[in-house]
């Protein structure tokens, strides 16, 4: 079975929403409803693949605490802009 966009908006968000630490719940739901709804395809593709990374990580990225992989780097970096704003 195929996944329409539509469902798989809403699963991201749900992933977003339900992390593993608080932190990342309100930083990863947050980024969700800016930007989902206007991402490509394959830009959907990259944020689902990233939500299987560890919060601990993930929160050490977007705080600045470490750097982030090269290929997550780009959207670590925008997730970082829109929780400054």
């Amino acid at each position: 079975m195929i996944e329409t966009r539509d469902t798989r908006l809403r699963r991201l968000k749900m992933r977003s929403m339900r992390r593993g630490i608080k932190e990342m719940d309100i930083i990863l739901s947050t980024y969700a409803a800016m930007r989902l709804e206007t991402m490509t395809d394959d830009e959907l593709s990259a944020y689902d693949a990233l939500l299987s990374e560890n919060d601990q990580d993930l929160y050490q990225w977007v705080s600045g605490q470490q750097a982030a992989p090269q290929d997550v780097n780009r959207m670590i970096q925008d997730i970082a802009k829109t929780v400054e704003k």
